[in-house]
């Protein structure tokens, strides 16, 4: 993941950043997905691209006993 290699953290690390900004943006109704691209010459374009094809894995959790 390069936001994790430019950061210098490890990739759980800024999915979980991510996700909580995500979260956060979502939360605060400030955010939003168009569903249509606006076009034309005098759009300013600031954009953030995420890779989201990342799944969290389910771990046993540590007061389970291991097998």
């Amino acid at each position: 993941m390069h936001v994790a290699t430019s950061y210098g953290v490890s990739e759980p690390t800024a999915s979980r950043v991510v996700r909580h900004v995500e979260d956060c943006l979502i939360q605060s109704n400030l955010f939003n997905l168009p569903k249509d691209l606006p076009e034309g010459e005098g759009i300013d374009w600031n954009v953030v691209i995420v890779d989201a094809t990342e799944i969290p894995i389910q771990r046993p959790k540590k007061t389970e006993e291991k097998l």
